[in-house]
């Protein structure tokens, strides 16, 4: 079947040529276009599976998968692109902000997804709603060491951060960081994996108080713990 495609365009040609006209020479297709009002931008899910992933990490990845089947959690998809609609609708909660130039927010990207596969942050989360609880499957790359040999604080601070936000958000909506208060009890092995478990404590108003700790795998180590202080945005009160 093949062959028979490939030899119907030189059939035409030297139909051409027998009457007398010239072959048409082949066009250069160039680049193929791309139609950006009506194509859906596809975003790869980064925390699904991929060769970076330790054995550690796909087994626990694999049981809260298997958690979810009965709908008593939930698998939250992370992607290295922000949804158009969210940075919109974030953006209108910051009333006397400066607008931002479309060429730099098209380069923009969450930070936990700016590294190559492997090198950086490696994680997965899920979200129980009726135990407000979200847990995250984190595991350090290369380029997050701080120690030699272990996982650097601020990489850890940021994946803390991360973890109670998405808490925070997936039980109350759109919220941003007021306070942070991190314990470190004990350092990370690099390319080590940890798990990252949080929970919404109290609500006051505005003010949501959210929780976790930071184990290995055998659950043996606690390597951190902490405290987060989220503010509710309100889209009649400036945060700038």
């Amino acid at each position: 079947m093949l062959r028979s495609c490939a030899a119907r365009p030189r059939t035409l040609s030297a139909l051409r040529a027998a009457r007398g006209g010239a072959p048409r020479p082949a066009r250069d297709p160039g680049p193929a276009r791309r139609s950006f009002s009506t194509e859906k931008v596809i975003h790869k899910d980064r925390s699904l599976p991929n060769p970076s992933w330790s054995k550690d990490l796909r087994l626990l990845f694999d049981q809260f998968m298997k958690k979810c089947e009965d709908g008593s959690w939930k698998h939250l998809p992370s992607s290295e692109c922000k949804v158009p609609q969210r940075i919109h609708s974030f953006k209108t909660y910051f009333l006397d902000s400066k607008p931002v130039k479309e060429d730099q927010l098209s380069q923009a990207r969450p930070f936990t997804r700016s590294y190559e596969v492997g090198q950086g942050f490696e994680y997965a989360m899920f979200y129980n709603e009726d135990e407000k609880r979200t847990v995250c499957l984190f595991q350090g790359g290369p380029y997050l060491e701080g120690p030699p040999g272990f996982l650097h604080g601020g990489a850890l601070a940021t994946m803390i951060d991360t973890t109670l936000g998405v808490c925070t958000i997936s039980c109350m909506g759109l919220f941003m960081t007021a306070n942070l208060n991190i314990n470190f009890k004990s350092p990370i092995p690099l390319c080590s994996v940890v798990v990252i478990s949080s929970q919404l404590d109290k609500v006051e108003g505005r003010k949501v108080f959210v929780s976790c700790n930071v184990r290995s795998v055998d659950e043996k180590t606690l390597h951190s713990d902490a405290t987060g202080l989220f503010i509710k945005l309100d889209p009649e009160k400036s945060l700038t």
